[in-house]
């Protein structure tokens, strides 16, 4: 059960609750969250990414010029509220645009043009709720700013399907295609619109708009009957430039070269009005309809449509709900133990009041060497208090009964192999370390 389908108990109270679409991510399902994070970040950071923050809103301009006012999240998506009399803000509905905010105002171009960032945090979209696909969602990406070389864009999906792979995440498969630029597209949309309007009367209302002011979003519409007719339209393939065909080569030769299988889909355009040249998406068909847990491209007008200068651009963002989907399916609540969540190294038992102060005692001690340790706070017997060990996954127990306070004493145990070891409170953190074989 993921932190999206957080079943509500039937005997639950019936005041206040987590607003719709908006759900809590409980401890216990953190595991799952933490690993993922913790094996995104060390990729990243692998392939030179340092991590950036922005704000959760923004101007609401920003994302009107930047993702583009034809976009379903700017039409009907966008969780904006006034700021003033004349202005207005918006929770954040996706991540890049907010970085390119950021390098364009603090001109980092100055210093160094060819930049790389990673991010992970919540987006908001207001947007029917459905497994995977929340109002508050989150997303981690990156995004390699300052180079038009299309071995950038292999790079992202290198990394991308190296999170998946690295997860052992099975079955997923890469989508791949190109969307043109200033110079193609014009001679595409006019011949896209022409096909179109010979089926207009068998086009969703949403379609019909589209055609007037982005034809392109037609081929994304995941109504069935307007999925038939777009898949009979002439294909951008036969209508690139130069300079966009010779940047698909190189894009698809070395994804082949570093053994990234790819399938190429040319309907897919991506939900983003700034996306150019090529587009990507990770996807898992067993997911069914909302099948795209990572998806990215390259958008090299993003920057001077936020007021930089003209600057190459590409990046991906994960779904991280999807993703937490998909890996629950492969792993069944049956992650490793040592990925994910650090085990528990002591876990301290007492028996009496006085045996306890002196397990709390013990436990600040071994917390500032650098040991994880905890114990019971709730009086319970010795019998349920090694449950928790157990259950916790502790690798050794320290027990301190009356007769061992007295001698100013404690009984190490090894979970692993039983073996116990009475020890003077100067020895503990020595030996709560070092391999039980050498006890003796």
């Amino acid at each position: 059960m993921t932190s999206g389908e957080q079943k509500k108990s039937k005997k639950a109270p019936t005041g206040l609750r987590a607003p719709r679409g908006m759900v809590d991510v409980l401890p216990h399902q953190w595991r799952l969250w933490r690993w993922l994070e913790e094996v995104a970040r060390e990729i990243f950071e692998l392939a030179g990414y340092h991590e950036i923050r922005s704000p959760l809103f923004e101007d609401t301009g920003l994302f009107v010029r930047g993702i583009g006012d034809t976009s379903d999240i700017v039409e009907k998506e966008m969780y904006t509220f006034a700021d003033g009399e004349n202005s207005s803000i918006t929770l954040r509905p996706e991540n890049t645009a907010g970085v390119m905010r950021a390098y364009v105002e603090y001109e980092m171009y100055k210093t160094q043009k060819f930049q790389k960032f990673y991010y992970i945090g919540p987006q908001f979209r207001k947007e029917r709720p459905q497994a995977g696909r929340l109002r508050q969602f989150h997303q981690m990406g990156i995004e390699a700013v300052g180079s038009m070389d299309p071995l950038v864009d292999v790079e992202t999906i290198g990394v991308a399907t190296q999170v998946y792979d690295r997860l052992a995440l099975v079955d997923y498969e890469l989508k791949l295609n190109i969307i043109g630029c200033e110079q193609c597209r014009p001679p595409y949309r006019k011949v896209l619109k022409e096909e179109l309007a010979r089926h207009k009367k068998s086009l969703c209302e949403l379609c019909l708009a589209r055609m007037e002011r982005n034809v392109f979003r037609v081929l994304d519409c995941k109504e069935k009957g307007c999925r038939e007719i777009a898949h009979k339209m002439p294909v951008i393939y036969n209508y690139m430039c130069r300079a966009c065909k010779d940047h698909f080569d190189v894009v698809k030769a070395a994804l082949t070269d570093i053994n990234v299988k790819y399938d190429l889909d040319p309907f897919l355009v991506r939900g983003l009005d700034y996306y150019t040249k090529t587009v990507y998406e990770v996807v898992l068909p067993s997911l069914g309809a909302r099948s795209a847990i990572c998806a990215g491209g390259r958008y090299d007008n993003l920057i001077a449509d936020v007021g930089g200068p003209p600057t190459g651009a590409v990046g991906f963002a994960i779904g991280m709900e999807s993703s937490m989907l998909a890996l629950e399916k492969t792993y069944q609540d049956k992650v490793p133990m040592d990925e994910g969540e650090p085990r528990l190294q002591v876990y301290l038992i007492s028996i009496g009041e006085e045996t306890h102060k002196e397990c709390f005692k013990i436990a600040q001690k071994l917390r500032s060497q650098g040991l994880s340790c905890d114990l019971d706070y709730e009086g319970r017997s010795l019998k349920a208090q090694m449950r928790s060990a157990n259950k916790r996954g502790a690798r050794r127990v320290i027990m301190i009964g009356p007769d061992e306070l007295a001698q100013g004493q404690v009984k190490l145990k090894d979970m692993e192999t039983g073996k116990e070891k009475l020890l003077a409170e100067d020895q503990i953190v020595v030996y709560s370390q070092v391999d039980a074989e050498s006890w003796d």
